[in-house]
């Protein structure tokens, strides 16, 4: 009976002391064994590990696992001194667990190291860069992009001291100062005007250079064309006087008749009244014996028909 007493006691003592000596590391956890406070190694794998009891060594357990930081709403000022307020944040993780815990010794402390960091070089980076270039209309000016590589550069280089790994840094607010809001609407709203004025500008410029073409051309086609005609013109008078110095050679008579019957026309219409003597020479033709010629006020080319029959 004393024996089988003994043996549960002997369990009792190694189960105890197996408790003392052995420790589980979890996947989302990092382990650091402190000797007598003193951390002397760290547990990045998952398993289970030796260790002496307390109080000669001590597991301490940091979480391994991604993290994020939100800064909150800060004010700061760009090269060409305009206020901007910034809101971000960092996503970051344990990275070297013994430097962690000589350094920032928890969360909290982590935290608080990089809100430094982050407040520090956040104003060095928007320092360097001037609101135009930041913020603007014109895609090929905005440099936002380059400033915030710089900042997260710095700030996990930095962070590094802290045996803190930066995964990610992130600007979630870019925006004015409530009190200088409207001021600065008032600046962005006449420098959008004055570009547009100038767009305005260039488009009338344009607008009468055009214009101004379409006038030379114009005149160009106008000039060419009447160039044309004139000849056409010159051609047909040419081709006409021929036509006309054939007909009289062939009957100078018949030629007078119809150059007289053509003057007429051009001269006399139903409102004219022309006065000539008996022996002029326009009325030579209408000067006849014939009734029906005198009565005749029809068409003249008939005239020159009968007068022809006549002769």
């Amino acid at each position: 009976m004393k024996r089988k007493i003994l043996m549960i006691l002997v369990a009792l003592l190694v189960i105890l002391a197996s408790g003392l000596i052995f420790f589980q590391v979890d996947e989302r956890e990092y382990v650091v064994i402190t000797q007598f406070g003193d951390p002397i190694r760290a547990i990045k794998k998952a398993g289970l590990n030796l260790k002496w009891p307390d109080p000669i060594q001590s597991v301490h357990r940091y979480n391994n696992r991604l993290m994020t930081y939100e800064m909150g709403e800060t004010e700061y000022l760009t090269a060409d001194k305009k206020n901007v307020m910034v809101d971000g944040y960092v996503i970051w993780k344990t990275d070297d667990p013994i430097k962690y815990m000589r350094t920032v010794k928890n969360r909290v402390g982590a935290e608080t190291r990089l809100a430094d960091i982050m407040s520090s070089e956040i104003g060095i980076g928007l320092g360097l860069y001037d609101l135009s270039s930041l913020i603007s209309t014109e895609l090929e000016r905005i440099k936002f992009g380059q400033m915030i590589l710089e900042v997260r550069e710095e700030i996990s280089q930095k962070a590094k001291d802290y045996g803190i790994e930066v995964a990610d840094v992130k600007i979630t607010l870019l925006n004015f100062p409530e009190r200088n809001k409207l001021s600065v609407f008032r600046r962005m709203k006449a420098e959008r005007e004055r570009i547009a004025k100038g767009y305005r500008s260039e488009g009338t410029e344009k607008a009468l250079k055009i214009r101004a073409d379409a006038d030379k051309q114009k005149q160009i086609i106008l000039s060419e064309a009447y160039e044309r005609a004139q000849r056409i013109k010159g051609e047909g008078e040419a081709v006409a006087i021929k036509t006309y110095a054939e007909a009289y050679e062939k009957d100078i008579k018949f030629y007078e008749l119809i150059r007289t019957l053509e003057s007429y026309e051009k001269f006399i219409d139903g409102k004219t009244t022309v006065v000539l003597t008996a022996d002029s020479e326009l009325l030579k033709f209408i000067n006849t014996s014939r009734p029906d010629l005198l009565r005749f006020s029809g068409d003249l080319k008939s005239i020159a028909a009968r007068q022809a029959e006549d002769e």
